[in-house]
């Protein structure tokens, strides 16, 4: 007698029922198998989009270091604008008793490379709208080129237009 017959007899069922249980084991192996194999790909897709991650990691972090570069430029020019200023004050020697205690602006300076503190320097232009301009300027992509574009901002005036026009250059 041989396996699947002792088999038979010990469950009680036929040859055929034996073969067609067993097939069907065979079957629920292979499925397991296969998951198993499906799995196994997907984690090495999983570790190639990790990868992929790291190499832009490595991107962003290399824009953040031109960022800092870019930052340390403009502390740079600060300090030297802050410096030059020094200077000036020391060669003017104004008097202390001014009421305003800020410096009229003598000449006329360039409005697309032109700082917040030195707007404020113009007659009329305070702190708020020494900001708008800077804001202007960006939303017109750095380069005004009429003055007459000045009247879209808020608190310009033909008459506040005027008193830029003698201070400001449009270069």
């Amino acid at each position: 007698m041989n396996f699947f017959e002792k088999l038979a007899i010990r469950l009680s069922l036929t040859k055929a029922e034996i073969s067609m249980v067993s097939i069907l084991l065979g079957f629920l192996m292979l499925g397991v198998i296969m998951k198993q194999i499906h799995s196994v790909e997907n984690a090495d897709l999983l570790i190639k989009k990790a990868e992929e991650a790291r190499y832009s990691d490595v991107e962003v972090d290399s824009l953040i270091r031109l960022a800092t570069v870019e930052q340390a430029k403009v502390n740079d020019d600060v300090l030297r604008e802050v410096a030059a200023e020094e200077k000036n004050d020391v060669v003017e020697k104004k008097p202390k008793h001014v009421s305003s205690g800020k410096k009229l602006l003598r000449g006329t300076l360039s409005f697309n490379k032109a700082s917040t503190l030195q707007l404020e320097k113009i007659p009329g232009i305070g702190p708020v709208m020494a900001g708008r301009l800077i804001t202007f300027r960006t939303e017109k992509g750095g380069n005004v080129k009429q003055f007459e574009d000045f009247l879209e901002v808020k608190g310009i005036s033909s008459k506040k237009l005027e008193v830029l026009k003698q201070y400001l250059t449009l270069e």
